[in-house]
């Protein structure tokens, strides 16, 4: 299932966000693709606050991943734009990070090929002028169900 959704501001971006995280119910990883300044870390900042998290979302560009933990889940927000060599991942423990409470936002996933586990959910952030829109395409069953879901 693909599905576009338009984004006119950061507000909506975060709106989405927050809508699939109330839709998450299970262990799920989200693979977000997009340029530079596109969105992605605005979407995590949504996703995780949508869970409940209330404090401070932080960018991991420089320490690679920022774990938060909201109820039963441990989430991890991973940033891989600065990854020189994905074998760095298996230095930091990367498998521990894909059990069953967790739920795992990778930037830049093409960095970690290889070693991340399958993407339920991929979503494409891209420029529309001077909004975004964003592709959500579902890989698994549990990405076919956060699209439904979030836009019904």
């Amino acid at each position: 299932m693909k599905q576009q959704v338009f984004l006119a501001d950061e507000s909506a971006t975060l709106a989405l966000a927050g809508k699939m995280a109330k839709a998450c119910h299970t262990s799920t990883t989200i693979y977000l693709h997009g340029d530079l300044g596109a969105g992605k870390t605005c979407f995590s900042r949504g996703f995780i606050h949508g869970l409940g998290f209330e404090g401070r979302v932080k960018s991991p560009t420089y320490t690679l991943v920022e774990p938060y933990e909201v109820g039963p889940w441990r989430i991890f927000h991973f940033d891989l734009y600065r990854l020189s060599d994905p074998e760095e991942l298996e230095f930091m423990g990367i498998r521990d990070y894909f059990e069953q409470d967790c739920i795992n936002l990778i930037e830049w996933p093409d960095k970690g090929q290889g070693l991340l586990a399958p993407a339920d959910l991929i979503i494409e952030l891209a420029y529309v002028d001077n909004a975004r829109s964003a592709t959500l395409t579902a890989v698994s069953d549990t990405g076919q169900a956060l699209i439904t879901n979030t836009l019904k």
